[in-house]
């Protein structure tokens, strides 16, 4: 049988147009193939410069050891186990054929994840049915006016209690919405201290009190929480650095947001925790993505919500279940700060701590040298023993450890052992 190839030419005819190079007719060729004659191949040799053919390996798992100890105050570290759980479901989500990133936000699978996440958040913080949770965007600044703008009006009073300078932001945002008052401020102490709570002269007839759980910046924490006593006995706690950290009587409390990049997940996510009955007040001129009745109609879901980073936090509070609680996890917690704050003040003031011990934060450790111009060394030489991001925030300088839930006993261990052999060399 012989094999010959020819062509058949058509021509095609563009529809008319104004672009003079289109209005040629183009000719295309499609091959016909006869197989009288199969064609005849003269054979080639392959030489291989291996002896032996290498199947591609699996890449191993990166080891801990490949992984610095992140101090970072937000973005923090995450728990490793959640990581890689993570990497292992990255590319197809449980069999369904599609990433986490992939998926609509109103698909079953979805649903699923926010429901499940919303449903361990409350087994960890023991959220009642008198709560709606929201998984917002905007981080906790936006909730400096989404707050004021729902639960009350334009002329409301509010009290502030300020410890640090996110307290400080949240005041002078309330500015646009109500009319907030400062009822303490640590401002000129260099915020390193909370009040006694018998000595706030609080207003009756304020709307509600606003306070910072945790000061990431400054170190300093509440320990336990003020009652308002205002006409609404409402109390409004920003917790983005301490959020999870411990066990919260979510009762005492009207409302509670949190960022999620510090001890829940990464950023993008920011939860909000509302009393049913403080929603569906919004004032006005309340932005439809600030109102929290929309959200809470919607579940969540009136538009399309950060879906990986709820996904992460979901990962997180399974972790945090795993672990036996918020009861647990504060029992690490308490001894990773003992260790650190026992270092800082054992070491003969060649460390210090501004903070007030009774309120020191569990979170966030912030801490000076004695010799200030050793501070820039002392960050460079534990970035060599791969410690990372000890530079205290631009505002107030020194250092600064933040020790999260997921922050290993380990880290803290190596972070004390370097500071430990920093002041041998350099006392």
């Amino acid at each position: 049988m012989a094999t010959s190839i020819s062509t058949s030419s058509q021509t095609h005819l563009l529809p008319q147009t104004n672009n003079p190079f289109l209005k040629k007719p183009i000719t295309t060729f499609t091959p016909t193939i006869s197989l009288r004659n199969p064609p005849t191949f003269k054979p080639i040799s392959i030489k291989c410069a291996a002896t032996t053919q290498a199947h591609p390996q699996p890449q191993t798992q990166p080891q801990s050891s490949d992984r610095v100890f992140n101090f970072a105050a937000g973005p923090a570290t995450l728990p490793e186990n959640v990581l890689r759980k993570a990497q292992s479901e990255l590319y197809n989500w449980r069999g369904s054929g599609m990433s986490v990133m992939e998926m609509s936000h109103r698909g079953k699978e979805f649903l699923s994840i926010i429901q499940k996440a919303e449903s361990d958040l409350r087994t960890l913080l023991d959220i009642s049915s008198e709560y709606s949770v929201l998984f917002l965007q905007g981080g906790a600044t936006t909730q400096f006016a989404a707050v004021p703008l729902n639960i009350c009006n334009n002329d409301d009073a509010v009290d502030y209690i300020v410890t640090g300078s996110w307290s400080d932001k949240a005041f002078k945002e309330a500015q646009k919405y109500c009319k907030p008052n400062v009822i303490w401020s640590g401002k000129s102490e260099k915020y390193t201290k909370v009040p006694s709570f018998d000595d706030l002269k609080q207003n009756p007839e304020a709307r509600f009190l606003h306070i910072c759980a945790n000061e990431t910046i400054h170190g300093v924490e509440f320990k336990n929480y003020p009652t308002p006593n205002n006409k609404s006995g409402i109390l409004v706690a920003d917790m983005s650095s301490n959020f999870c950290s411990k066990p919260v009587d979510v009762s005492k409390f009207g409302l509670i947001y949190a960022g999620a990049q510090k001890n829940v997940g990464p950023s993008g996510v920011t939860v909000v925790i509302v009393r049913n009955d403080l929603i569906g007040n919004a004032q006005s001129m309340t932005p439809v993505m600030l109102d929290y009745k929309i959200h809470a109609e919607n579940n969540s879901l009136y538009n399309t919500p950060p879906c990986y980073g709820i996904y992460m936090c979901g990962l997180v509070f399974e972790d945090l279940l795993e672990q036996g609680g918020l009861v647990e996890v504060e029992k690490k917690n308490k001894k990773k700060a003992e260790i650190l704050y026992n270092a800082i003040d054992e070491s003969n003031g060649f460390f210090r701590c501004p903070v007030e011990k009774s309120v020191r934060s569990l979170m966030n450790v912030p801490f000076t040298l004695e010799k200030s111009e050793l501070e820039g060394e002392f960050i460079k030489e534990a970035g060599k023993e791969n410690m990372v991001q000890l530079k205290g925030h631009r505002s107030v300088g020194g250092m600064r450890a933040s020790i999260y839930n997921a922050m290993p006993l380990a880290g803290v261990e190596k972070l004390v052992a370097f500071m430990k052999d920093f002041q041998a060399k350099h006392a």
